[in-house]
């Protein structure tokens, strides 16, 4: 019997230099916690058995593109997670947006981008 149930997404991966030290800064980030980690592998949710969540794995090459996909985040106040992100490790980053209101664009410790948005009026 075929299932009329879609998918179900549990996870998505994120290559990395160091899955240890990316994912506990993501885990920071959003308030998440390591649920699984072994040699190479990490993986962080809200909490355990609950999906999404994102899994480091290591990779022998550096990152060297724009991504294809990126996390957009929206806090209660854009202006006061920037700092809170940046102060972390983050920094801001030109992925040829121009001038844009409503989202500020950074890139994780080892480069990932990712958008800070403004907060839904």
């Amino acid at each position: 019997m075929r299932s009329t149930m879609g998918s179900e997404w549990e996870n998505v991966v994120v290559d990395a230099e160091d899955p240890g030290r990316l994912a506990r800064w993501w885990a920071e980030a959003l308030h998440y916690q390591v649920t699984y980690e072994r040699p190479g592998e990490v993986e962080i949710r809200r909490k355990a058995g609950e999906a999404p969540g994102i899994v480091f794995v290591a990779v022998p090459e550096l990152k060297s593109v724009k991504n294809r996909l990126h996390l957009d985040l929206r806090p209660e106040n854009q202006e006061a997670e920037v700092e809170r992100l940046v102060d972390m490790g983050a920094r801001h980053v030109d992925v040829g947006q121009g001038s844009v209101d409503g989202w500020v664009v950074l890139a994780d410790p080892e480069g990932n981008e990712f958008c800070v948005l403004a907060p839904r009026s």
